[in-house]
């Protein structure tokens, strides 16, 4: 039950310094819990060189094992933002990181194309509650005038985890890792340890709401910073109904106009993810470790692009994120076209061409998805929001590894940049359909 906010200014000043201790801890825990889940999903792209060595795989194995995953993925996104806004995020992304682990945990058991393929649908499905979840639990706890810079950085979670869950997998393979004996085994086994060291982190210290800890909701302490419908209702934000909540949401054009956008970044930011090392190693000519730690500069760079988003988005257009994707977006359509010229330069150029790929990218991705899927969604229904923009993207990552693989057996590795060209042109041109809305909430 909600407390209501105390009379008495010393009771007052305690419940504010609880609340903002709170705050805290759930940013902490549930950063940590969404850049968690991505050490048992890069791991896999690392290991691809290696499964072609020792076990025989080949491109088709891959295409197949990441199109399932990526399905179950883009199925779950869905699912996981109405459950997440019905149970609680504590319960639903808990179980989604429990199932992630044991799928990784089994994938190093298996040694065929067909166990991967079945534990990758596993996986992708656990893995599909840790967005919308997470965002979920973040809402209650801030504004919408703060949440473009804490979002910026609480959104670097999956910018600096894959970055980390690279230089993790990497050297999980290298010969300075120990359980020698566990062979590529080990790119799979201790990402997962460290995937259940954070899961019990999360399910012991996050609370869904302030109400489950006795203190009172963001709106009795920020009366004039409540978020809006896109009617302008401020009440409506806050009014509940399960599938009501749903059709509130598909109700908003936005949501609509940034799930489209978010297909065609997707599409780019997974074929970048899921992809890079085996460019690096066939078309650059780099071993496979050099290849893993090359290939997170596109995460280690977009961190700033991240930073760079939020702040412009609160500080230079009022709240609104449209803008500021748009604008990206165009900057990663340059990017792109640059870097079968960049990855030439010598030591340096594929790091400088995927840093360049990582600012534009993640910029824009993780604005639209966090603080952008919570101004639409409000609090009340932040995952629905944030599940329908991701299982919409979801939908372009799903045909990232057939797009992939075509573009590169009919064309070549330079042609998959030149198609993100024009993925990212068509997306800035959606946002900016959508230039003016939002901002400031009234009196914010």
């Amino acid at each position: 039950m909600t407390k209501k906010l105390a009379s008495q200014p010393h009771e007052a000043l305690a419940q504010g310094i609880a609340f903002g201790d709170y705050r805290v801890r759930i940013f902490v825990v549930t950063w940590l819990a969404y850049a968690g889940f991505y050490f048992c999903r890069k791991n896999f792209s690392v290991a691809m060189p290696l499964l072609k060595e020792e076990l025989q795989f080949n491109d088709d194995h891959f295409k197949w094992i990441l199109f399932v995953f990526s399905l179950s993925y883009m199925l779950g996104q869905f699912l996981a933002g109405v459950l997440s806004d019905r149970y609680g995020s504590r319960l639903i992304v808990g179980l989604g990181m429990i199932v992630a682990v044991l799928a990784n945990g089994f994938m190093g058991l298996s040694g065929t194309p067909f166990l991967f393929l079945l534990l990758g649908a596993v996986s992708g499905g656990a893995q599909s509650t840790g967005w919308s979840g997470t965002l979920k639990n973040m809402a209650p706890w801030y504004a919408r005038s703060e949440r473009g810079v804490v979002m910026a950085w609480w959104a670097t979670c999956y910018v600096l985890g894959a970055f980390l869950a690279t230089q993790f997998a990497a050297w999980c393979i290298s010969s300075n890792a120990p359980f020698d004996a566990w062979g590529w085994r080990r790119v799979f086994w201790m990402p997962a340890a460290v995937l259940a060291g954070i899961t019990l982190l999360y399910v012991l210290l996050t609370r869904n709401s302030p109400s489950d800890v006795g203190l009172p909701e963001l709106d009795e302490i920020h009366p004039n910073e409540i978020d809006q419908d896109e009617t302008g209702d401020p009440q409506a934000a806050n009014e509940s109904g399960g599938l009501a909540d749903i059709l509130e949401v598909l109700g908003h054009s936005a949501v609509w106009i940034t799930g489209a956008m978010y297909f065609l970044l997707k599409l780019t930011r997974y074929a970048i993810l899921f992809w890079a090392p085996l460019f690096l190693v066939e078309r650059v000519g780099l071993d496979n470790v050099a290849a893993g730690v090359a290939s997170s500069w596109y995460e280690l760079v977009g961190f700033l692009g991240v930073v760079f988003a939020g702040y412009v988005s609160d500080k230079m257009f009022s709240a609104k994120r449209f803008p500021v994707g748009s604008l990206m977006l165009l900057g990663l359509a340059v990017a792109s076209y640059l870097v079968p010229t960049l990855v030439a330069w010598g030591q340096y150029g594929p790091a400088l061409a995927l840093s360049l790929m990582g600012f534009m990218t993640y910029g824009p991705d993780t604005l639209m998805t966090g603080a952008g899927a919570m101004d639409i969604g409000t609090p009340r229904r932040a995952a629905t929001a944030a599940g329908v923009i991701n299982g919409m993207g979801s939908c372009g990552q799903l045909l990232s590894p057939f797009v992939v693989t075509y573009m590169k057996n009919a064309y070549g590795w330079d042609s998959i940049f030149y198609l993100f060209v024009g993925c990212a042109l068509l997306g800035a041109v959606l946002l900016a359909t959508k230039w003016n809305y939002g901002g400031r909430a009234s009196g914010g």
